[in-house]
C-alpha cells in the first residue's frame, strides 16, 4: 500500500484542511518506505517510540505530536533514526484535537459524555469541549473512571462539594489558567486536562471548580487510535499496532 495513497485518504477525513495552519500542524515528516503494511500509533515521536516501532516491524508511525523542537536535538535525531530504519512518519496535532473523531471526542466517548459545545480555539482549531453526563455522578467516581481509562493514576482536587454534571475538557496541554477560565465561564463542575502548573491549581481553587489532571500523553492517545482505526477500516490488509509509551508523567512515590 503506497504511503501517498494513505496520506491522501487521511486528508479527506478532515474538514479543516482549508485552515492556513493545517499543513503546519499535520503531515508526513519523514518518508522512509512507501510500501505500508503495518502502522504503529502513539502520542509522541521520541527515540523510545521509534525503537518500539522498529521492534514491531512498523512501516509507518502515526503520532499526535511531531518531535518537539524545544527538546533540543530531538527532531534531528528522530529523523536520522527513522531514515536508518526506513520507517515513515505522519503526525497530526491541532486538526486531530479539533475533529469529531479526535483526541477530545474520543476521550469524551469513553467517559460516556454528550458534547455540548466546542471550545478553546487556537489558530482556528477548537481544542476543547464542554460535555455533560446524562445523570450526575460523584466526583470520586469520575476520578476512578478516568484512571481506569488512562491506565494510570491522575491528580485531583475537590474544590467544590457537588455532584458532577457538566465537564470542561482539554486533552493534553490545557493547563493554563486561561483554559480553566473557559470552563468556569461555562458553569462546569469540573475541568479535566493533561497538564498543570501551580497557577492552574490556585485558579481552580479560587474559582471553585473541581480539577482533574491526567497525563498529556494518555489523555490524547485515543484520538490517534481513532485515526489509525479509520485507516484500518479503509485498508483491510494493513495491520495496526499500538506502540507502548512509558507513563513518565504519572505521579510516583518518592524513594
Amino acid at each position: 500500500m503506497r504511503l501517498k495513497e494513505i496520506e491522501q485518504y487521511i486528508l479527506e477525513l478532515f474538514t479543516t484542511k482549508d485552515n492556513e495552519y493545517f499543513y503546519e500542524e499535520s503531515g508526513i515528516t519523514v518518508r522512509g518506505t512507501e510500501d505500508v503494511k503495518r502502522i504503529g500509533y502513539c502520542t509522541n515521536l521520541t527515540l523510545d517510540t521509534i525503537e518500539e516501532a522498529r521492534r514491531n516491524n512498523v512501516d509507518l508511525m502515526i503520532t499526535h505530536h511531531d518531535a518537539w523542537e524545544f527538546i533540543y536535538g530531538l527532531k534531528e535525531t528522530c529523523k536520522e533514526k527513522l531514515l536508518e530504519y526506513n520507517i515513515s512518519h505522519y503526525f497530526n496535532h491541532l486538526p486531530l484535537d479539533d475533529c469529531d473523531f479526535g483526541t477530545n471526542n474520543s476521550l469524551i466517548e469513553k467517559l460516556g459524555l454528550q458534547i455540548v459545545e466546542r471550545t478553546h480555539e487556537a489558530d482556528g482549531f477548537f481544542c476543547g469541549r464542554i460535555a455533560e453526563f446524562k445523570e450526575e455522578v460523584i466526583f470520586e467516581e469520575l476520578v476512578k473512571k478516568l484512571e481506569n481509562i488512562l491506565e494510570e493514576p491522575v491528580q485531583s482536587w475537590k474544590f467544590k462539594d457537588r455532584r458532577i454534571k457538566r465537564i470542561g475538557l482539554v486533552c493534553g496541554g490545557g493547563g493554563s489558567t486561561t483554559a480553566v477560565r473557559e470552563a468556569v465561564k461555562r458553569n462546569c463542575d469540573v475541568y479535566i486536562t493533561g497538564e498543570k502548573v501551580l497557577y492552574t491549581i490556585e485558579y481552580a481553587k479560587l474559582a471553585g471548580i473541581n480539577l482533574i489532571v491526567g497525563s498529556h500523553t494518555f489523555t490524547e492517545v485515543f484520538g490517534v487510535e481513532s485515526l489509525a482505526m479509520k485507516i484500518k477500516d479503509k485498508y483491510k490488509d494493513i495491520e495496526i499496532v499500538r506502540l507502548k509509551e512509558e507513563h513518565l508523567e504519572a505521579v510516583r512515590n518518592s524513594i
